[in-house]
């Protein structure tokens, strides 16, 4: 069996505001002591709602994949282009566009982690 890698109780993080189509949320992404991704949360405005209830499930599944080792990379195409509601813009210069909020959160996770430590690695 795979051995889960659980982050320490402190941790550093990082917090990021977004919207899409006037729907909005806050990305919260617990990081690893290597400064990747190991967990995330997704808070949405309308508390208690079907989306909301959702969004934490899919939070929760992502981080534990995560811990379990499975690769950003993995995850982010895995997730990347899922298309329903909402679905549009963003006020996100990086991502104007968006096919949905799990779409919004695997490209931010790409833009913020996969392409730096791409850029990062020998040639």
């Amino acid at each position: 069996m795979t051995q889960r890698d659980v982050l320490p109780p402190d941790r550093n993080s990082v917090t990021h505001k977004f919207q899409i189509m006037g729907h909005e949320g806050y990305l919260t992404i617990g990081l690893f002591e290597n400064g990747q991704p190991g967990e995330l949360f997704v808070k949405m405005s309308k508390e208690g709602s079907t989306l909301s209830g959702l969004m934490q499930a899919f939070c929760r599944a992502f981080s534990l994949a995560l811990q379990f080792g499975l690769p950003l990379e993995e995850a982010v195409r895995r997730f990347k282009d899922m298309r329903f509601e909402p679905m549009g813009t963003t006020g996100n210069p990086d991502i104007p566009e968006a096919k949905s909020i799990i779409d919004y959160v695997a490209r931010y996770l790409e833009h913020q982690f996969c392409e730096a430590a791409s850029t990062d690695k020998p040639a």
